[in-house]
């Protein structure tokens, strides 16, 4: 018999509505049948047991390492697995309560049906971004309604799912339309300044269950990114026409910039506050964007991105 490969599964079962721990035995079934020999383990912040000690202590060892979680759990482990000499295959099952980056790539939302692309999918190569010294999968954003995702109250989100992002962005909402940042911004060929409701460096066209980019050519793999700036309003009829300008895309306004891009840098006159994938990204004057190319390989039923 051939020596078995291994597989690391790490799951969370406080992710989405608790559910990710009812399929384990299914999970380490299907991954002997095609040849892993699994290692499970559950994730438990705040212990030993946590996507950074066990990707740490097992990373080297495996072929494979299967998360069962949210994007944020995902964040975790890739940001783990970007420290390692040789990455391993990674797989996803989303449990989470929007699953973002899932969608963007094709995974079904279908536990059932995702267990079944992460054994015996597709593996394919997509772009990671870093800012700073961290590392993201989709989205690194600031300001407005970018805290939504990480503040919401996850015995919420467990009950209510995305409708919970809803409540939250309503309840923030007065703050939300009075905050502006100034910042200098370059990316490639862009030079601007100016003060930001809101801004985003997106490797998907959903952004907290929110559809942004929907008739953009996005793609995982091409070594860019989507930049999108939306500058704060002055007044309400300025308020009114970014309001418009979103929900038409426009592509030349003077409220809206988006453009691909390989890295983007910002200087803010002050700390800014940004989510990664969902989850608290720190706070930071000056910000270094990056796209690295091709950097992990995620099993998939889209074939559409080269392997």
């Amino acid at each position: 018999m051939d020596k078995r490969k291994k597989a690391l599964v790490l799951i969370n079962k406080t992710s989405g509505m608790g559910k990710a721990g009812n399929d384990t035995i299914e999970i380490a079934t299907k991954l002997a049948a095609k040849g892993y020999e699994p290692i499970i383990y559950p994730i438990i912040p705040g212990t030993d047991l946590t996507s950074e000690t066990l990707v740490e202590e097992y990373g080297g060892q495996v072929d494979m390492i299967l998360c069962s979680g949210g994007d944020g759990t995902l964040n975790h482990v890739m940001n783990s697995m970007m420290s390692l000499d040789k990455r391993p295959l990674l797989s996803f099952i989303p449990s989470g309560s929007t699953n973002d980056f899932a969608k963007g790539l094709g995974i079904p939302s279908v536990r059932s049906k995702a267990l079944e692309v992460a054994v015996n999918g597709k593996p394919i190569s997509y772009d990671v971004g870093r800012m700073n010294d961290r590392f993201f999968n989709y989205v690194a954003a600031f300001g407005a309604f970018s805290k939504v995702s990480y503040a919401t109250d996850q015995d919420l989100k467990n009950v209510l799912g995305y409708a919970a992002y809803v409540i939250s962005a309503i309840a923030e909402l007065p703050q939300n339309i009075g905050y502006s940042c100034h910042m200098k911004i370059e990316a490639d060929d862009i030079s601007e300044e100016g003060d930001y409701i809101f801004g985003a460096v997106s490797n998907s066209a959903s952004v907290a269950g929110m559809t942004l980019f929907a008739d953009a050519d996005i793609k995982q793999d091409d070594g860019q990114m989507e930049l999108l700036l939306i500058r704060a309003p002055r007044n309400l009829a300025e308020f009114n026409a970014v309001i418009a300008a979103l929900a038409t895309r426009e592509p030349d306004n003077p409220y809206i910039t988006y453009k691909q891009v390989t890295y983007a840098n910002l200087l803010a006159d002050e700390e800014v506050e940004w989510t990664l994938d969902g989850e608290f990204g720190g706070s930071y004057r000056e910000t270094r964007i990056e796209v690295i190319s091709n950097a992990m390989k995620i099993m998939t039923k889209d074939s559409g991105n080269r392997d």
